[in-house]
């Protein structure tokens, strides 16, 4: 039977201020002979008793059990009635069932019946919601630690800028005040000196005595100069704003905020060509998370200074986070070309070109990244991302190599790099991988999943029981991880378990196909069509044109001997993959079943034409030939099969046909 499993790597492309998620998600098949499928073939259920219904009495002895443990009454009294229609005296039955109904009246009683295998559609809601959360929890401190990493190399270069503009800015007035007179050089050196005092102050948090030292400068300002004036109250309101970066919790600091606010305008006030004070404002707005307010502010100091990349290296910030894409493009390239060097600025425009849908560009953006900086480790995930969802396996596996070359403790890269290497078949490979994350988050559901799902694709089927549990147990809702324990329980012959946990993933979300289709072939191999139907109707419902779901009713209704709904199944299934020649074969048997011999011919010769060398097929159509009296097609057919074929194993019985010819 078709069994898929999925790896799934969640990934997020995290920026300073800018946190973009990628969903990369991985499938691959483990196929089993579709042989053993027709020949029933699959977990057998052992027998001790006969309870009329092939299943052990035992079995359905623990299962009820489970699902009174589970609070799913009813389906263990329906387990129970079994038993006791078999022989209404069997007390262990009767005492187990009375049991469960006290439970389920005192269950009633309190207004408050669970059942786990089945829940409403309502508590299916609030159970993917608390997921959800817990998931969306666990995805912000991934990106928080990243977002940390990265704005400490923003910050660097952020120091650098503003150490350049500062030496600009003191040039700027030197030239200035060598043209004063010298009453105005002197005031305006006093007021440089106390701004010097008061800046060294808020350095050392000392706000009271960086208040005293600005209250003196700026009441030492040399009358009929507004420039200056407005470039000392911008430097006092950038320098109140780094006071209160840094204490942005305490009351000092936020009183540090409103100085920085109130000085910024009133440079502006005193002269609205400094592009300083917009910027200071827009940093504001930017930590308030006012992003438009921010966007405006930015952009009026890149509209005054063009030439300072950091200010429009912010101003793409606060577009990106505003959500205005195409804009924060524009500005991280102008910062490119303002500042080829700037590796944060080529991140972050790698980040805007893949928002953008342009692929390409985006890993070009972030090669320059680490071609500037080889130890960028943000850039090599971004790298190894894009190239993941570009099918390019060996690349990404590279990249993310390269991350973990400079951090070889990276959570984050270890498991995406398991899921890449999942991909590209190398199974050994993301053991090892998955292996070491888990060494630092044993309990991390999903890269136990993902371990499950590695350890059955290495036929280790214990072991992939055991992570697909440790899974299960971080979120025992999530219906891709029950399923998977279901796959690693039926790998390791846990007939029971498997049936409970195929049976908790469907209920999960009614829309589920996989167990119910796996669920359907058990039942259908271990004799119980009735009960495949059951669920492979449910699934039916959901999707009618699937094609497992189609061939498996096929199946089961065969095994029925309902033919005509056999037939209707098959077809379906054929018409959704014509090239099937099991299905064509299974086909031609249910219209045999049904007595329709001429489309059991036709349907037969379609299938030699698809599969020539199918010597099975071939002899089936001969004595489909026979049946129907044309004994020359028959004859043709089966001696081209001994013709081309001397040694098939059902020589004798092609031969004996042949005399009776």
């Amino acid at each position: 039977m078709n069994k898929r499993v999925v790896v799934i790597g969640g990934i997020t492309l995290g920026a300073i201020f800018i946190l973009l998620t990628i969903g990369a998600i991985f499938l691959f098949n483990k196929d089993k002979e579709q042989a053993k499928e027709e020949d029933g073939g699959g977990i057998n259920i052992s027998l001790d008793e006969d309870t009329g219904t092939g299943i052990s009495r035992s079995n359905i002895i623990r299962l009820a059990r489970e699902y009174m443990e589970q609070e799913a009454y009813q389906r263990a009294l329906d387990l129970l009635d079994r038993l006791l229609i078999e022989d209404v005296f069997d007390e262990e039955a009767r005492n187990m069932r009375d049991t469960i109904l006290a439970a389920q009246r005192e269950a009633l009683a309190r207004e408050h019946t669970v059942n786990q295998s089945r829940p409403s559609l309502d508590e299916i809601a609030a159970m993917e919601r608390l997921e959800t959360e817990r998931r969306r929890n666990a995805e912000e401190e991934r990106a928080r630690e990243e977002a940390e990493s990265a704005a400490r190399l923003v910050a660097e270069a952020e120091r650098r800028a503003n150490e350049e503009a500062e030496a600009a800015r003191r040039k700027a007035e030197a030239e200035e005040l060598a043209r004063q007179s010298r009453e105005l050089q002197a005031r305006m050196r006093l007021v440089n000196d106390y701004i010097s005092q008061g800046k060294a102050a808020v350095g050392e948090n000392d706000f009271n005595g960086a208040l005293k030292a600005f209250d003196t400068a700026l009441s030492n300002m040399p009358l009929g100069q507004p420039r200056f004036e407005a470039q000392k109250l911008a430097e006092v309101a950038d320098t109140y704003y780094n006071g209160y970066s840094k204490n942005k919790n305490s009351s000092e600091g936020q009183e540090a905020l409103r100085a920085a606010q109130a000085h910024a305008r009133e440079a502006i006030g005193k002269d609205p060509s400094q592009a300083m004070p917009h910027n200071t404002l827009g940093k504001i707005y930017r930590d308030l998370s006012q992003w438009d307010n921010a966007a405006e502010e930015f952009r009026e100091a890149v509209r005054l200074e063009p030439n300072n990349f950091m200010y429009s290296y912010e101003l793409g910030r606060a577009y990106f986070s505003s959500r205005k894409i195409a804009e924060a493009r524009q500005a991280f390239e102008t910062v490119t070309r303002l500042n080829t060097r700037f590796e944060p600025a080529w991140y972050n425009l790698g980040i805007v070109l893949y928002e953008l849908r342009q692929r390409d560009d985006a890993l070009a953006a972030f090669r320059q990244a680490v071609a500037i900086r080889p130890d960028y480790t943000a850039a090599y995930r971004g790298i190894g991302r894009i190239l993941s969802a570009k099918g390019d396996t060996r690349g990404a596996i590279d990249a993310f190599n390269q991350v973990l070359r400079y951090e070889p403790k990276d959570l984050a890269a270890l498991r995406e790099l398991g899921v890449v290497q999942s991909a590209a078949g190398d199974y050994a490979a993301a053991e090892l991988s998955f292996g070491k994350a888990l060494e630092a988050a044993p309990d991390d559901d999903r890269t136990n999943y993902n371990m499950a799902v590695v350890k059955l694709a290495l036929n280790k089927r214990t072991e992939a029981v055991g992570f697909a549990k440790k899974a299960v147990h971080g979120a025992p809702n999530n219906k891709e991880y029950n399923y998977t324990l279901g796959l690693a329980h039926e790998a390791a012959g846990n007939s029971d378990d498997m049936v409970m946990s195929y049976t908790k993933a469907a209920s999960l979300d009614p829309r589920y196909l996989l167990p119910r289709i796996n669920l359907g072939k058990f039942y259908t191999a271990q004799g119980f069509p009735d009960q495949a139907l059951e669920v492979l109707s449910e699934a039916y419902r959901v999707e009618p044109n699937n094609f497992e779901v189609n061939n498996n009713m096929g199946q089961a209704y065969a095994k029925q001997e309902k033919w005509t709904q056999s037939v209707e199944h098959y077809e379906r299934a054929l018409t959704i993959q014509p090239n099937n020649t099991t299905v064509r074969e299974n086909l031609a048997l249910a219209y045999i079943g049904a007595g329709d011999l001429t489309k059991a011919r036709d349907i037969y010769r379609d299938l030699v034409r698809l599969a020539p060398n199918n010597w099975d097929a071939i002899l089936a159509l001969g004595n489909t030939y026979v049946s129907l009296g044309d004994a020359d097609s028959a004859k043709r057919y089966i001696q081209d099969l001994l013709t081309r074929n001397p040694d098939y194993s059902r020589r004798a019985e092609a031969e004996r046909i042949l005399l009776e010819l």
